[in-house]
Protein backbone atom coordinates (compact mmCIF):
# COMPACT_ATOMS: atom_id res chain seq x y z
CA UNK A 1 0.00 0.00 0.00
CA UNK A 2 1.21 3.50 -0.86
CA UNK A 3 2.60 5.33 2.19
CA UNK A 4 0.99 8.64 1.24
CA UNK A 5 -2.72 9.04 0.55
CA UNK A 6 -4.13 10.48 -2.65
CA UNK A 7 -6.05 13.72 -2.24
CA UNK A 8 -9.36 13.76 -4.11
CA UNK A 9 -10.66 17.33 -4.49
CA UNK A 10 -14.34 18.17 -4.96
CA UNK A 11 -15.10 21.67 -6.19
CA UNK A 12 -18.19 23.71 -5.33
CA UNK A 13 -21.14 25.07 -7.28
CA UNK A 14 -20.45 27.07 -10.45
CA UNK A 15 -16.73 26.26 -10.16
CA UNK A 16 -14.28 24.11 -12.09
CA UNK A 17 -11.42 21.88 -10.84
CA UNK A 18 -8.89 24.55 -11.85
CA UNK A 19 -9.88 26.60 -8.79
CA UNK A 20 -7.67 24.22 -6.77
CA UNK A 21 -4.56 24.62 -8.94
CA UNK A 22 -2.68 26.87 -6.53
CA UNK A 23 -2.87 24.46 -3.61
CA UNK A 24 -2.44 21.26 -5.61
CA UNK A 25 0.82 22.65 -6.99
CA UNK A 26 2.03 23.27 -3.43
CA UNK A 27 0.91 19.88 -2.13
CA UNK A 28 2.39 17.98 -5.07
CA UNK A 29 5.62 19.94 -5.32
CA UNK A 30 6.40 20.37 -1.61
CA UNK A 31 4.95 17.21 -0.10
CA UNK A 32 4.81 14.79 -3.03
CA UNK A 33 1.09 14.15 -2.65
CA UNK A 34 -0.93 12.93 -5.61
CA UNK A 35 -3.89 15.24 -6.22
CA UNK A 36 -6.97 14.32 -8.26
CA UNK A 37 -9.58 16.98 -9.14
CA UNK A 38 -12.53 15.54 -11.09
CA UNK A 39 -15.01 17.85 -12.83
CA UNK A 40 -18.58 17.59 -11.54
CA UNK A 41 -21.28 17.01 -14.18
CA UNK A 42 -23.59 19.52 -12.47
CA UNK A 43 -21.27 22.36 -13.54
CA UNK A 44 -20.63 21.09 -17.07
CA UNK A 45 -23.45 22.94 -18.83
CA UNK A 46 -26.02 20.15 -18.54
CA UNK A 47 -29.26 21.11 -16.71
CA UNK A 48 -30.16 17.42 -16.41
CA UNK A 49 -27.03 16.58 -14.39
CA UNK A 50 -27.97 15.25 -10.98
CA UNK A 51 -26.51 15.02 -7.51
CA UNK A 52 -26.00 11.29 -8.08
CA UNK A 53 -24.04 12.05 -11.26
CA UNK A 54 -21.67 14.19 -9.17
CA UNK A 55 -21.31 11.48 -6.52
CA UNK A 56 -20.59 8.82 -9.13
CA UNK A 57 -17.72 10.85 -10.60
CA UNK A 58 -16.06 11.24 -7.20
CA UNK A 59 -16.68 7.62 -6.24
CA UNK A 60 -14.98 6.47 -9.44
CA UNK A 61 -11.97 8.63 -8.60
CA UNK A 62 -11.84 7.16 -5.10
CA UNK A 63 -12.31 3.60 -6.38
CA UNK A 64 -9.35 3.86 -8.74
CA UNK A 65 -7.09 4.78 -5.85
CA UNK A 66 -8.34 2.30 -3.24
CA UNK A 67 -8.25 -0.56 -5.76
CA UNK A 68 -4.59 0.31 -6.31
CA UNK A 69 -4.00 -0.03 -2.59
CA UNK A 70 -3.83 3.70 -1.88
CA UNK A 71 -5.66 5.48 0.91
CA UNK A 72 -7.65 8.60 0.07
CA UNK A 73 -8.37 11.93 1.74
CA UNK A 74 -11.42 13.73 0.36
CA UNK A 75 -11.21 17.54 0.24
CA UNK A 76 -14.39 19.42 -0.60
CA UNK A 77 -15.52 23.03 -0.88
CA UNK A 78 -19.01 24.50 -0.42
CA UNK A 79 -21.65 22.39 -2.27
CA UNK A 80 -18.86 19.93 -3.00
CA UNK A 81 -18.90 19.01 0.67
CA UNK A 82 -22.21 17.26 0.19
CA UNK A 83 -20.86 15.36 -2.79
CA UNK A 84 -17.64 14.45 -0.97
CA UNK A 85 -19.45 13.32 2.17
CA UNK A 86 -21.81 11.11 0.19
CA UNK A 87 -19.05 9.62 -1.96
CA UNK A 88 -17.32 8.25 1.15
CA UNK A 89 -20.07 5.67 1.74
CA UNK A 90 -18.59 2.18 1.90
CA UNK A 91 -14.98 3.31 1.55
CA UNK A 92 -14.10 3.90 5.21
CA UNK A 93 -12.29 1.16 7.12
CA UNK A 94 -14.48 -0.50 9.73
CA UNK A 95 -13.06 -1.23 13.17
CA UNK A 96 -13.39 -4.95 12.62
CA UNK A 97 -11.81 -4.95 9.18
CA UNK A 98 -8.32 -6.46 9.01
CA UNK A 99 -5.48 -4.80 7.13
CA UNK A 100 -5.58 -5.53 3.41
CA UNK A 101 -4.06 -4.51 0.11
CA UNK A 102 -7.09 -2.33 -0.60
CA UNK A 103 -7.04 1.33 0.34
CA UNK A 104 -9.72 3.30 2.17
CA UNK A 105 -10.91 6.83 2.68
CA UNK A 106 -9.08 7.87 5.83
CA UNK A 107 -10.17 11.47 6.27
CA UNK A 108 -12.33 14.35 5.11
CA UNK A 109 -11.43 18.05 4.83
CA UNK A 110 -14.30 20.50 4.41
CA UNK A 111 -13.66 24.07 3.26
CA UNK A 112 -16.46 26.58 3.96
CA UNK A 113 -18.95 23.76 3.62
CA UNK A 114 -21.36 21.73 5.71
CA UNK A 115 -21.83 18.32 7.29
CA UNK A 116 -24.24 16.31 5.15
CA UNK A 117 -27.19 14.47 6.67
CA UNK A 118 -28.11 11.09 5.26
CA UNK A 119 -31.30 11.25 3.21
CA UNK A 120 -31.48 15.04 2.75
CA UNK A 121 -30.95 16.89 -0.54
CA UNK A 122 -28.77 20.01 -0.56
CA UNK A 123 -31.74 22.40 -0.33
CA UNK A 124 -33.84 20.35 2.11
CA UNK A 125 -32.42 21.99 5.27
CA UNK A 126 -33.33 25.37 3.72
CA UNK A 127 -36.91 24.18 3.02
CA UNK A 128 -36.23 24.55 -0.67
CA UNK A 129 -35.77 28.32 -0.49
CA UNK A 130 -32.58 29.64 -2.07
CA UNK A 131 -30.57 32.34 -0.27
CA UNK A 132 -30.57 35.93 -1.59
CA UNK A 133 -27.29 35.30 -3.40
CA UNK A 134 -28.84 33.13 -6.15
CA UNK A 135 -32.18 32.33 -7.73
CA UNK A 136 -33.99 29.48 -9.42
CA UNK A 137 -34.46 29.64 -13.20
CA UNK A 138 -36.87 26.85 -14.12
CA UNK A 139 -36.70 27.73 -17.80
CA UNK A 140 -32.97 27.07 -18.11
CA UNK A 141 -32.74 24.49 -15.32
CA UNK A 142 -29.86 26.36 -13.68
CA UNK A 143 -29.22 28.15 -10.39
CA UNK A 144 -28.31 31.74 -11.27
CA UNK A 145 -26.06 33.93 -9.14
CA UNK A 146 -27.80 37.22 -8.26
CA UNK A 147 -25.22 39.03 -6.16
CA UNK A 148 -21.83 40.07 -7.50
CA UNK A 149 -19.80 36.86 -7.97
CA UNK A 150 -16.68 38.77 -7.04
CA UNK A 151 -18.22 39.81 -3.72
CA UNK A 152 -19.64 36.36 -3.12
CA UNK A 153 -16.48 34.36 -3.81
CA UNK A 154 -13.36 36.49 -4.34
CA UNK A 155 -13.58 39.87 -2.61
CA UNK A 156 -10.12 39.47 -1.04
CA UNK A 157 -8.34 38.86 -4.36
CA UNK A 158 -6.73 41.60 -6.48
CA UNK A 159 -9.26 42.99 -8.96
CA UNK A 160 -7.69 41.50 -12.08
CA UNK A 161 -7.35 38.06 -10.53
CA UNK A 162 -10.89 38.18 -9.14
CA UNK A 163 -12.19 39.10 -12.59
CA UNK A 164 -10.35 36.14 -14.07
CA UNK A 165 -11.92 33.68 -11.67
CA UNK A 166 -15.35 35.21 -12.19
CA UNK A 167 -14.84 34.54 -15.92
CA UNK A 168 -14.19 30.88 -15.08
CA UNK A 169 -17.53 30.37 -13.34
CA UNK A 170 -19.97 28.11 -15.14
CA UNK A 171 -23.56 26.91 -14.78
CA UNK A 172 -25.02 24.91 -11.89
CA UNK A 173 -27.87 22.49 -12.46
CA UNK A 174 -30.92 22.87 -10.23
CA UNK A 175 -31.44 19.11 -10.09
CA UNK A 176 -28.17 18.64 -8.23
CA UNK A 177 -29.30 21.09 -5.54
CA UNK A 178 -32.96 20.19 -5.11
CA UNK A 179 -33.08 16.45 -5.81
CA UNK A 180 -31.24 13.26 -4.89
CA UNK A 181 -31.64 13.24 -1.12
CA UNK A 182 -31.86 9.45 -1.21
CA UNK A 183 -28.19 9.39 -2.26
CA UNK A 184 -26.95 11.79 0.42
CA UNK A 185 -24.75 10.23 3.11
CA UNK A 186 -23.13 11.53 6.29
CA UNK A 187 -19.60 10.42 5.46
CA UNK A 188 -18.22 12.66 8.22
CA UNK A 189 -19.55 10.14 10.73
CA UNK A 190 -17.33 7.41 9.27
CA UNK A 191 -13.95 9.17 9.16
CA UNK A 192 -12.13 11.92 11.10
CA UNK A 193 -12.43 15.38 9.58
CA UNK A 194 -10.85 18.82 9.46
CA UNK A 195 -12.91 21.96 8.89
CA UNK A 196 -11.40 25.08 7.31
CA UNK A 197 -13.62 28.05 8.13
CA UNK A 198 -13.58 31.37 6.29
CA UNK A 199 -14.05 34.37 8.57
CA UNK A 200 -14.85 36.99 5.90
CA UNK A 201 -17.16 34.70 3.94
CA UNK A 202 -20.00 36.57 2.20
CA UNK A 203 -21.58 33.43 0.80
CA UNK A 204 -21.73 31.23 3.92
CA UNK A 205 -21.50 33.33 7.13
CA UNK A 206 -18.80 32.14 9.50
CA UNK A 207 -21.29 31.91 12.38
CA UNK A 208 -23.16 29.22 10.44
CA UNK A 209 -19.89 27.43 9.77
CA UNK A 210 -19.06 27.41 13.47
CA UNK A 211 -22.51 26.09 14.32
CA UNK A 212 -22.06 23.26 11.84
CA UNK A 213 -18.77 22.27 13.50
CA UNK A 214 -20.48 22.32 16.90
CA UNK A 215 -23.32 20.21 15.52
CA UNK A 216 -20.95 17.57 14.15
CA UNK A 217 -19.11 17.40 17.45
CA UNK A 218 -22.43 17.17 19.29
CA UNK A 219 -23.27 14.06 17.29
CA UNK A 220 -19.93 12.59 18.31
CA UNK A 221 -17.83 13.20 15.20
CA UNK A 222 -14.09 13.89 15.35
CA UNK A 223 -13.61 17.39 13.89
CA UNK A 224 -10.49 19.57 13.99
CA UNK A 225 -11.32 23.22 13.36
CA UNK A 226 -9.17 25.88 11.70
CA UNK A 227 -10.11 29.30 10.33
CA UNK A 228 -8.63 31.76 7.84
CA UNK A 229 -9.35 35.48 7.48
CA UNK A 230 -10.57 35.04 3.92
CA UNK A 231 -13.48 35.07 1.53
CA UNK A 232 -15.34 31.92 0.47
CA UNK A 233 -12.28 30.83 -1.57
CA UNK A 234 -9.20 30.49 0.70
CA UNK A 235 -7.48 28.18 -1.80
CA UNK A 236 -7.15 31.22 -4.07
CA UNK A 237 -6.48 34.09 -1.65
CA UNK A 238 -4.46 32.14 0.97
CA UNK A 239 -3.08 29.08 -0.84
CA UNK A 240 -0.02 28.68 1.41
CA UNK A 241 -2.09 28.65 4.60
CA UNK A 242 -4.76 26.42 3.10
CA UNK A 243 -2.13 23.93 1.95
CA UNK A 244 -0.50 24.05 5.40
CA UNK A 245 -3.77 23.04 7.08
CA UNK A 246 -4.33 20.28 4.54
CA UNK A 247 -0.84 18.94 5.18
CA UNK A 248 -1.47 18.99 8.93
CA UNK A 249 -4.71 17.07 8.36
CA UNK A 250 -3.03 14.47 6.14
CA UNK A 251 -0.42 13.83 8.81
CA UNK A 252 -3.13 13.42 11.43
CA UNK A 253 -5.23 11.09 9.27
CA UNK A 254 -2.25 8.85 8.49
CA UNK A 255 -1.09 8.58 12.08
CA UNK A 256 2.16 10.45 11.62
CA UNK A 257 3.65 12.81 14.22
CA UNK A 258 1.90 16.18 13.89
CA UNK A 259 3.79 18.18 16.51
CA UNK A 260 5.82 20.10 13.92
CA UNK A 261 2.77 20.79 11.77
CA UNK A 262 0.79 21.97 14.77
CA UNK A 263 3.66 24.21 15.84
CA UNK A 264 3.70 25.75 12.38
CA UNK A 265 -0.03 26.35 12.61
CA UNK A 266 0.28 27.94 16.05
CA UNK A 267 3.07 30.23 14.89
CA UNK A 268 1.27 31.22 11.69
CA UNK A 269 -0.87 34.17 12.70
CA UNK A 270 -2.87 33.87 9.48
CA UNK A 271 -4.35 30.58 10.76
CA UNK A 272 -6.73 30.62 13.70
CA UNK A 273 -7.58 27.66 15.92
CA UNK A 274 -11.02 28.63 17.31
CA UNK A 275 -10.96 28.33 21.08
CA UNK A 276 -12.96 29.77 23.93
CA UNK A 277 -10.57 31.43 26.38
CA UNK A 278 -11.78 32.16 29.89
CA UNK A 279 -10.04 35.53 30.15
CA UNK A 280 -11.06 36.67 26.67
CA UNK A 281 -14.84 37.31 26.74
CA UNK A 282 -14.91 38.09 23.02
CA UNK A 283 -14.10 34.44 22.31
CA UNK A 284 -17.22 33.43 24.24
CA UNK A 285 -19.31 35.32 21.69
CA UNK A 286 -17.28 34.56 18.56
CA UNK A 287 -16.73 30.86 19.15
CA UNK A 288 -18.51 29.73 22.29
CA UNK A 289 -22.08 30.65 21.39
CA UNK A 290 -22.22 29.27 17.82
CA UNK A 291 -20.24 26.15 18.74
CA UNK A 292 -22.42 25.54 21.81
CA UNK A 293 -25.66 26.09 19.88
CA UNK A 294 -24.45 23.76 17.16
CA UNK A 295 -23.49 21.19 19.78
CA UNK A 296 -27.02 21.46 21.23
CA UNK A 297 -28.54 20.86 17.78
CA UNK A 298 -26.26 17.89 17.34
CA UNK A 299 -27.37 16.36 20.61
CA UNK A 300 -31.02 16.95 19.65
CA UNK A 301 -30.40 15.20 16.34
CA UNK A 302 -28.80 12.25 18.14
CA UNK A 303 -31.78 11.93 20.47
CA UNK A 304 -34.22 12.22 17.56
CA UNK A 305 -32.38 9.58 15.57
CA UNK A 306 -32.25 7.26 18.57
CA UNK A 307 -35.98 7.69 19.19
CA UNK A 308 -36.78 6.84 15.58
CA UNK A 309 -34.74 3.66 15.83
CA UNK A 310 -36.30 2.76 19.19
CA UNK A 311 -39.85 3.06 17.88
CA UNK A 312 -39.09 1.51 14.50
CA UNK A 313 -39.58 4.61 12.36
CA UNK A 314 -37.55 5.10 9.19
Amino acid sequence: MSSSPTLVFVHGSWHQPSCYNKITEILQGRHGLKCVSPALPSTAGNPDATFKDDIDVIRRAILREVNAGTDVVVIAHSYGGMVGNSAIKGFARSREEPASATGHVVGLILIASGFTFTGLAFMDPFLGRPPPSWRVNRETGYAEIVMSPREMFYHDLPADEADYWVSQLTTQSLKSLFEGGEFAYAGWMDVPSFYIGTIEDRGLPVAMQRMSVGMARGVGASVEHRELQTSHSPFLSRPEETAEIIWEAVQAFTGRPVERARTNIEENHEILIPRVRLLQPLTWYRFGLPLAFGHFLGRCYTIFRGARRLFGFR
